[in-house]
């Protein structure tokens, strides 16, 4: 039972914490801006000379920090900006980010059009009847807006049909409050080591531009590739390349990972909060999905699926600590997550445990948990919660990137 003496003897220093301790007190997602830079500069090296670099920060960077990682872009050499929706343009735009930003969604309504020239953002336009809407709400507001033309080359997604392309740029051409900043499309399977569906969506395009060529129309720019694309073929770079996964330090495909050296630039990490001995034959969280088979050593880890761990790698991944894999045992619950430790006899409560990034001369990858869940790595990088902190992974500056409370 615990007395007085035990409470006494815990040093008054605990109480006197900095900001940048707290938020690591659970769990939190490192970002490594250095990284990023890194990234941004071995993508810029292998680009045609012409070619400039988009730099896709939808979904909060993929999970990184959206408003960072575009600062952190743009200063090593990235000069657009790409955003799914109304919504992350608009924070950047709020940041005090001036570059261009295209949105790659569709936009439908009047509000959202004028909400998009109120920012200086640009639209992509997927087909006449929203080129229509853009172009009246723009005849209202007395405003000229570039818009972005997409067409459909495969993606079977977003986008006019390629065959069309002449007759919808023609009409774009011809509404008011409307200029043409580009005409582009987007990969389904660039990400192939077999190359035929990507080269037959190239062709496409090809046709479709030569089409637009020989009717005396020269588009201002032209982009089509995805970070897949952007690593396999110069001849796709065309005037800008759209860099999602890559940016992040993740390769869109093994066979791709000799073109340029990556680095990873989130690492997840949380703190053990309990360590306890149980005997044989003790079932583990809920389910008692994990029967322990001998005496063991088992340590609670403050983060869980509402974090964005999935529950279905309970009883399948693996963590780090010291610089050692240890096993995840149990199923996952939403805040807490269990681990095997019997291998570290001497753990104690407050120590770093890595999900995701480097601890010594290990390391654990988003392709390393993809892998067991039979996905993708972008899906890992976005499910990360908002809960966690965003914080910068130089201790030097512990300083705080994003926290959404």
């Amino acid at each position: 039972m615990l007395g007085s003496e035990t409470l006494r003897s815990i040093p008054e220093s605990r109480y006197s914490y900095q900001l940048s301790e707290i938020i690591r007190h659970r769990a939190w997602v490192e970002i490594d801006r250095a990284a990023l830079a890194h990234n941004v500069r071995q993508i810029k090296q292998v680009l045609s000379p012409q070619t400039q670099l988009m730099a896709v920060v939808k979904a909060d960077a993929y999970g990184h920090g959206a408003v960072r990682v575009a600062q952190t872009a743009l200063q090593a050499g990235a000069s657009w900006l790409a955003t799914a929706t109304l919504g992350e343009g608009i924070e950047l735009r709020e940041a005090g980010i001036v570059a261009p930003i295209l949105l790659l969604g569709a936009i439908n309504t009047p509000e959202e059009v004028a909400a998009i020239a109120n920012w200086k953002l640009q639209p992509t336009l997927c087909n006449p009847w929203q080129a229509l809407i853009f172009s009246e709400t723009m005849v209202e507001l007395s405003k000229v807006i570039p818009v972005h033309l997409k067409l459909d080359t495969g993606m079977s997604r977003l986008g006019m049909r390629w065959e069309q392309a002449l007759e919808f740029v023609q009409l774009v051409q011809q509404l008011p409050g409307l200029k043409i900043a580009s005409i582009y499309s987007h990969f389904a399977t660039a990400d192939d080591p077999d190359p035929t569906t990507m080269q037959l969506q190239h062709q496409r395009f090809q046709e479709a531009i030569g089409q637009l060529k020989a009717a005396g129309i020269v588009p201002p720019r032209l982009h089509l590739s995805n970070s897949a694309a952007t690593l396999s073929d110069r001849n796709l770079h065309y005037d800008l390349v759209r860099v999602g996964l890559a940016l992040y330090g993740l390769y869109p495909a093994p066979h791709l990972r000799s073109r340029v050296d990556l680095q990873p630039v989130l690492q997840v990490k949380a703190r053990i909060t309990q360590v306890k001995t149980i005997p044989p034959g003790t079932g583990v969280s809920y389910g008692h999905q994990f029967i322990s088979d001998r005496e063991m050593r088992i340590a609670v880890v403050g983060i869980g699926y509402a974090d964005g761990v999935p529950r279905n790698l309970s009883n399948r991944m693996q963590v780090l600590i010291r610089g050692q894999r240890v096993p995840q045992i149990g199923a996952i619950t939403m805040d807490q997550l269990m681990l095997d430790v019997s291998s570290i006899p001497d753990l104690q409560v407050g120590e770093v445990v890595t999900l995701i990034g480097k601890d010594g001369d290990r390391e654990i990858s988003a392709d390393d948990w993809a892998d067991i869940l039979g996905t993708i790595s972008w899906e890992i990088l976005c499910g990360f919660k908002h809960r966690l902190p965003r914080v910068s992974s130089d201790r030097r500056q512990e300083q705080l990137i994003q926290t959404i409370l």
